[in-house]
C-alpha cells in the first residue's frame, strides 16, 4: 500500500524507471508518462498509475520528477500551468540551460530544483546512490524526505545551474580517470600485459591520487602551489619519457603528449619550480 507523498516521474528510460521503482518501493503512489508507454508495464503491474499525457501526469502529484534525453525535451513536457508543483528536473544538461528552465516554469507557477545523479540505474532507492541539487533551500527541505527514497542528497546552492556545474566538473574528472586507465592498460598490452592484471596497481594509484586532493583543494584556494611532492619541471621529465615510449610502441600518445604541453605552458608562464597544483591556472584561461 502506497501511503507516502505522491511524485510523478516524467521519462522512463533506464534511470527513469529506476526513479519511478525507488519511489514505488519506499511507498510513494507514483503517476508515471513516457512517450513510449509500453516502458510504463513492469512499473504498472507495481502499481504505479500511468498517465495519458504529461499534464495529466504533472496534475496527479505536487512532486514532479523529469528525467528525459536533454533540457529542450525536459521543457516541452513542462508546457502548461504548474501552480503549486515542484519540479525536480533530473536531465543532464548546462548550468545556463537549467537557469533558463527554472525562470520558465516560475513563469508557470511552479518551483524548480535542478539535480544530477551520481549513480547507475542499479543503484538507485539506495544510500550510495548520490544525487546532489541546487535551487531554493526551502523547496529541497521541504522534499528532502520523499527525495532521499531515490538515495543519499546533496544540496549544493540556491543557484539552480550549480548542479549542473558540478556535473560538468565531475564528468571532466570521470573521463580525466577513465582515459587514464586505458592509455595505461594499452601501453601494458604491449608487453603482454592484460589489463586485469593491471587493476591492482591501477586502483591503488587511484587510492593514492584521492588522498592528494585534500591538500590540492586547499592550494587552489589559496592561489599558492609548494612543491611538496615534485615540481612540475619534474612532472615535464617524466611525460616526456611516457611520450617518447608510447611513440616507440606504437601506442596512441595524444593523451601524454596533451599533459606534457599543459605542463610545458605552465613552465613557461614561470611555474616551472612550483607544485603540480600550479596547473590549474592552465584549466582557468579559454
Amino acid at each position: 500500500m502506497h501511503t507516502g507523498t505522491p511524485v510523478t516521474v516524467l521519462g522512463l528510460g533506464l534511470m527513469g524507471r529506476a526513479l519511478a521503482g525507488a519511489f514505488l518501493s519506499a511507498g510513494h503512489p507514483t503517476t508515471v508518462w513516457n512517450r513510449t508507454m509500453a516502458k510504463a508495464d513492469a512499473l504498472v503491474a507495481r502499481g504505479a498509475l500511468l498517465a495519458e499525457s504529461p499534464a495529466a501526469a504533472i496534475a496527479a502529484s505536487p512532486l514532479v520528477v523529469v528525467c528525459v534525453s536533454d533540457y529542450d525535451a525536459a521543457a516541452d513536457v513542462l508546457q502548461g500551468p504548474l501552480d503549486g508543483r515542484v519540479v525536480v528536473n533530473l536531465t543532464s544538461g548546462t548550468p545556463s540551460r537549467a537557469r533558463t528552465l527554472a525562470e520558465e516554469v516560475a513563469r508557470s507557477g511552479g518551483g524548480y530544483l535542478d539535480g544530477g545523479i551520481l549513480a547507475v540505474p542499479e543503484a538507485v532507492g539506495t544510500s550510495g546512490a548520490v544525487l546532489a541539487y541546487s535551487g531554493p533551500r526551502p523547496l529541497y527541505d521541504a522534499h528532502e524526505s520523499t527525495l532521499g527514497s531515490l538515495g543519499t542528497g546533496l544540496h549544493l546552492g540556491d543557484e539552480p545551474g550549480l548542479s549542473a556545474t558540478h556535473e560538468m566538473a565531475t564528468l571532466v574528472l570521470m573521463w580525466g580517470m577513465l582515459d587514464g586507465f586505458l592509455n595505461g592498460a594499452a601501453i601494458l598490452g604491449t608487453a603482454g600485459v592484460s589489463a586485469t592484471a593491471y587493476l591492482p596497481i591501477a586502483q591503488t594509484a587511484i587510492d593514492t591520487v584521492a588522498g592528494w586532493l585534500p591538500g590540492y583543494a586547499r592550494q587552489v584556494d589559496s592561489g599558492s602551489y609548494p612543491a611538496d611532492d615534485g615540481t612540475i619541471d619534474t612532472h615535464l621529465a617524466a611525460m616526456a619519457h611516457v611520450v617518447e615510449e608510447s611513440e616507440s610502441l606504437g601506442v596512441n600518445a595524444e593523451l601524454p603528449r596533451l599533459l606534457r604541453a599543459l605542463a610545458e605552458r605552465a613552465a613557461t608562464a614561470g611555474h616551472g619550480a612550483s607544485g603540480f597544483v600550479a596547473l590549474v591556472e592552465q584549466f582557468r584561461e579559454p
